[in-house]
């Protein structure tokens, strides 16, 4: 019903979506990616964009027509979400997007996982609600018989060999983001929450 502002990158398959890049978008990479940005300009700007990246993941959601009356009288047909819609935050970056998707949808439930990275092995392993790796998030949401085309990925950035891993591991799955560049700002959630 309504256009997307969001691109198929044909790179990763149908379901990989990256935000339609205009001066307003590239401003706000630039700002959260100059180490000269404040940290109260980082979370201003990086909020704005996470705002962006929430209202068109919502376009990605299934909805459902319906009909309501105005205040006047009239029927007006529009849509609502379906039911069964919630947010799940991988902690500790992924909680900067939570007030951006309780901004947008008040009535939405959110729920984390924590993924932590053991420090001889590398491997991603389920703490219980912080995290790194989104494949291993996933996994645990299959595991919870949430179907993979389902599942929208909402994030800021991603990396190619990230975004190959991911589209690999899960093809039915949704993902959005905005953008895809080959250096990830690692400091993202440190600036974000004070903590660099």
């Amino acid at each position: 019903m309504s256009e997307l502002n969001s691109v198929v990158h044909e790179d990763f398959g149908p379901n990989f979506r990256v935000l339609k890049r205009n001066d307003q978008t590239c401003e706000l990479q630039t700002i959260i990616r100059d180490r000269n940005t404040s940290r109260n300009d980082f979370k201003f700007y990086a909020d704005r964009l996470i705002r962006l990246v929430i209202e068109e993941s919502l376009n990605q959601l299934p909805y459902s027509p319906c009909t309501v009356v105005t205040p006047i009288g009239f029927p007006y047909d529009g849509l609502q979400f379906e039911k069964g819609n919630c947010g799940v935050s991988i902690v500790r970056s992924g909680e900067a997007m939570e007030q951006g998707l309780r901004d947008c949808c008040r009535s939405m439930r959110i729920g984390k996982i924590l993924i932590d990275s053991d420090h001889d092995t590398h491997e991603a392993k389920v703490v219980y609600g912080t995290g790194n790796t989104v494949v291993k998030a996933v996994s645990v949401l299959k595991d919870h018989s949430v179907l993979e085309e389902n599942i929208v990925l909402a994030n800021l950035f991603c990396t190619p060999p990230a975004t190959q891993t991911i589209v690999t591991a899960f093809p039915q799955m949704k993902i959005l983001t905005s953008e895809i560049h080959p250096v990830a700002p690692n400091h993202f959630g440190q600036k974000y929450f004070g903590t660099d």
